[in-house]
């Protein structure tokens, strides 16, 4: 299957889409991005459902291959083992960026906001599903896309869709970008965030210095404290990103914040974190401290099961001619929703490029076809 030919339409469509921006907070711009997506669908055959949300964008699943559902909100999959796509629509650039961060084409790439995480993903799954359907070789087995609204937020209103139909899959295909030499993501690192407040006691840096009880003092044997959790042999690192506390100079602060970023890969690993980080005292006399936190991505670990589903995957790209590698990434998805569910699951289905929530963010052409063709392969093979 050659899909050399459907460039032009695919770069069209990724234009189309990345000239419709929608970040994440504006639920209209990302429902912008929805209706050219329920549109394109529709118009490949698709039995669309629609997941409304108040403060995000509407989930729209996309749907070939089974019945339409009657009055339910969500679908009664009556056929088991079918191929679920994931992506999403939302991006990380706010309304405005292509003032300065337009879309555009040169040497043989494509640059602009939200390309590469994930218009481009959205674009390669279309096209793979509208070459199947041209050459009649769709399979029997359900297929499904899905598009979420809020994953760079962190999938709060579309993990529970995610895993539902994740459940009911043979294969999910997570079409976030490759890496940069065209691996897919075989693992990725668990997500958490932590939230550490310290209290004290104001006073007057010069008059009653003595009779204050600094917090952001607090807060500094805190951090080295924390810092020491990260374990590298083990891949697990904790980064205090940002901090925030008292009001002026001249005031003993009475009050200050961290935020954390824990990235975990080991089974255990979150554990043992969450019980060293609500283990914390404080070390001052006169000041206390309070931590909130929870993972919010699990791990997806290169574990047996993902070797078995990289290999399968390995020799479908052989039979047409493709070569995948397989790598990791500290960063998470919504695969890694998938991964403890114990279904075959596989990511950086999307094009290769570079710059990721950047103004450099770009994606080489080539890839597009390519990944396309690889993810047509996969669903009509496995």
């Amino acid at each position: 299957m050659n899909l050399k030919s459907r460039t032009p339409e695919m770069i069209a469509l990724l234009k189309k889409l990345a000239e419709t921006e929608s970040p994440t907070n504006d639920k209209k711009a990302v429902d912008r991005v929805g209706a050219i997506l329920a549109e394109a669908s529709r118009n490949l055959g698709a039995k669309l459902a629609f997941h409304p949300q108040e403060k995000r964008g509407d989930h729209i699943v996309a749907k070939w291959g089974s019945p339409h559902p009657q009055s339910l909100p969500r679908w009664e999959m009556e056929a088991k083992g079918g191929i679920l796509l994931l992506g999403h629509m939302d991006t990380v650039f706010p309304l405005g960026t292509l003032k300065t961060m337009p879309f555009y084409e040169k040497d043989e790439k494509i640059f602009g906001p939200g390309v590469l995480d994930m218009k481009a993903g959205l674009v390669i799954g279309l096209t793979a599903i509208a070459a199947l359907k041209e050459a009649g070789e769709m399979p029997k087995r359900p297929v499904t896309f899905l598009f979420t609204s809020d994953e760079e937020v962190g999938s709060q209103t579309s993990r529970g869709l995610i895993e539902e139909l994740a459940a009911e899959a043979e294969l999910v295909l997570v079409l976030e970008a490759a890496l940069l030499d065209g691996s897919l993501k075989t693992w990725r690192k668990g997500v958490g965030d932590f939230t550490v407040r310290t209290h004290g006691r104001a006073a007057h840096a010069g008059g009653a210095h003595a009779e204050g009880r600094n917090a952001i003092e607090e807060m500094a044997h805190q951090i080295l404290a924390i810092q020491k959790m990260t374990d590298y042999e083990k891949e697990t690192t904790l980064n205090v990103g940002e901090i925030c506390g008292g009001t002026t100079r001249n005031v003993v602060p009475e009050f200050a914040q961290i935020e954390i970023d824990l990235r975990v890969l080991q089974p255990g690993e979150y554990e043992r974190v969450e019980k060293e980080m609500h283990a914390l005292r404080p070390v001052l006399d006169g000041t206390s401290l309070e931590v909130i936190g929870e993972l919010n991505r699990p791990p997806m670990p290169y574990d047996e099961q993902m070797q078995r589903t990289f290999v399968k995957a390995q020799m479908i790209a052989k039979s047409i001619g493709v070569d995948i590698k397989a790598g990791g990434t500290g960063g998470a998805s919504d695969a890694n929703f998938v991964s403890p569910l114990g279904i075959p699951v596989l990511d950086g289905l999307g094009a290769v490029g570079e710059g990721l929530h950047s103004s450099r963010e770009f994606l080489f052409k080539e890839s597009l076809v390519e990944k396309a063709s690889l993810v047509a392969a996969l669903i009509r093979e496995w």
